[in-house]
């Protein structure tokens, strides 16, 4: 375990202010990547890293999603205090809001293993861990990514890859208001429904806990050393302190 990952924690930030810094982060690991390939004598590879984020209310489709599983009117969503984004991931329709705790892992495959459907076991197994942490049995269900307690989804999750380049990735419900799931078809799934960490432990749960034990299984999974540190953009679009 002795290559790095940078841990940030972003707190609450709008959906589309984080998905600028993960498009941000991606490019320059894929842009420093390509030139090392060319002169491996520029410097130090820029490490893997993971976001952690709050979003306020928003319903995200992603790019292979149906519309259809929005069930609410995009006037009428100003009523519950959210938006609609369609994006870039994969997956269909999920919910992101306060309580949750999102992450967003810029990882590099080249150095670990060139295979998307095994990443997506990888993060799942973060979160399986996680949930043992507090003596929650969770798994997975065949066919359906995400992580599942019974037949309830506690997290789902949706990636993108480009160069091998990954961003986007888990959302975890954790004191989350889960009625905003009432508004969708979570990830298209008819028949199956979700819940959290409070829900299921009947009390609130510490999120800078959960955040702890999600980087020590991340690292332990990727065979990475994580690293805390304070993120700065140049317009200062987030801080972590």
């Amino acid at each position: 375990m002795n290559r790095l990952l940078d841990v940030y924690d972003l707190r609450l930030t709008p959906y589309r202010e984080a998905w600028e810094i993960q498009r941000s982060a991606q490019k320059e690991l894929i842009d420093q990547k390509l030139a090392l390939r060319e002169n491996p004598d520029l410097g130090k590879p820029v490490p893997d890293s993971l976001y952690f984020v709050e979003h306020p209310h928003v319903y995200t489709l992603g790019k292979s999603g149906n519309a259809a599983n929005m069930l609410k009117g995009l006037a009428e969503l100003t009523q519950i205090d959210a938006e609609f984004i369609e994006n870039d991931r994969g997956g269909d329709i999920t919910y992101h809001g306060p309580g949750q705790i999102v992450g967003y892992p810029i990882i590099d495959l080249d150095r670990h293993f060139t295979d998307v459907h095994k990443y997506l076991r990888y993060l799942e197994e973060v979160i399986i861990k996680t949930c043992a942490d507090y003596g929650i049995e969770a798994g997975r269900i065949e066919g359906l990514t995400g992580v599942w307690v019974g037949d309830q989804k506690i997290c789902a999750m949706g990636i993108r890859c480009s160069r091998w380049v990954t961003m986007h990735g888990f959302a975890l419900n954790v004191n989350t208001d889960l009625s905003y799931f009432n508004h969708i078809i979570p990830c298209g799934i008819q028949d199956k429904k979700v819940t959290s960490l409070s829900q299921l432990l009947d009390r609130k749960v510490e999120e800078s806990d959960v955040k702890k034990k999600i980087t020590k299984h991340f690292g332990e999974q990727f065979s990475l050393k994580p690293e805390a540190k304070a993120f700065e953009a140049k317009n200062q679009t987030a801080s972590n302190t």
